[in-house]
């Protein structure tokens, strides 16, 4: 499996060093401002609250459009249309967050987002709109189960497809996002590292949860308003992925 071009630091993907966030020379340029744990707490507070804003304007399309629908199970169709803009939004995000500096005096994550969006649009739509597709499927049939006639454990396997259809998403947004490969080489990545790395699966199954509790227990609106930071630890925890991936699979 080879990329479509080859991966660079300055393209798609910066060598991942065990920081992931200062580099020699960020290093040195933090000297004058402060290294100490405050000065990085601050660059990551910017970076996330920039970052925050803008994956809430591009994905502000698809907000509108939610707010204007009904709960009808009959608007699912228009409700996968309007989350769309989901995945461009969140994939700039995760390359601006992959990319971020820890020199106070050299932040740029509007930057890094805008040029993540421009890259990653695309490739992202190419990836999400299946899988929004797959996904509407299932939790139509869901609702309309009874009408079905079908046996009881079928809506126990439907659902876990759908956790595993949205486990498989995860892993194909960080690839996408952070590297250059047709749609169907990241599509077998991301099934590849399903079972290949249980523990960034388990990973992102668990901010799943937390996504679905917070939306259960107060509103949809905040997984959106803690977007940047639920991506900043899906990042986190897909380290793994994204070293083997550019050890083994980038040229």
């Amino acid at each position: 499996m080879s990329p479509t071009s080859s991966t660079s630091a300055t393209d798609t993907v910066s060598t991942v060093s065990p920081t992931d966030t200062v580099s020699p020379a960020s290093t040195a340029g933090t000297a004058g401002f402060g290294a100490g744990p405050l000065s990085r707490a601050a660059a990551l507070l910017h970076t996330l609250l920039v970052v925050e804003a803008l994956f809430l304007a591009a994905a502000a399309p698809g907000f509108v459009g939610l707010l204007l629908l009904g709960p009808d199970p009959a608007n699912l169709p228009l409700a996968a249309v309007c989350l769309l803009p989901l995945g461009p939004a969140a994939s700039a995000a995760l390359y601006a967050l992959h990319h971020r500096s820890g020199d106070l005096a050299d932040l740029h994550p509007a930057r890094a987002c805008l040029r993540g969006w421009r890259l990653n649009a695309l490739p992202a739509l190419r990836l999400e709109a299946p899988l929004l597709a797959w996904l509407t499927v299932i939790v139509f049939t869901l609702t309309h189960f009874t009408a079905t006639g079908l046996p009881g454990w079928w809506a126990v396997l439907l659902g876990a497809v759908g956790v595993t259809s949205l486990l498989w998403g995860a892993h194909a947004l960080v690839l996408s996002s952070l590297f250059t490969f047709r749609a169907r080489d990241t599509a077998r990545l991301a099934a590849y590292f399903l079972l290949r790395r249980g523990s960034v699966t388990a990973a992102a199954a668990s901010l799943l949860v937390l996504t679905g509790g917070l939306t259960a227990l107060f509103t949809e609106a905040l997984p959106a308003l803690l977007a940047a930071p639920l991506l900043l630890s899906l990042l986190r925890s897909s380290r793994p992925v994204i070293v083997e991936t550019q050890e083994d699979f980038t040229a």
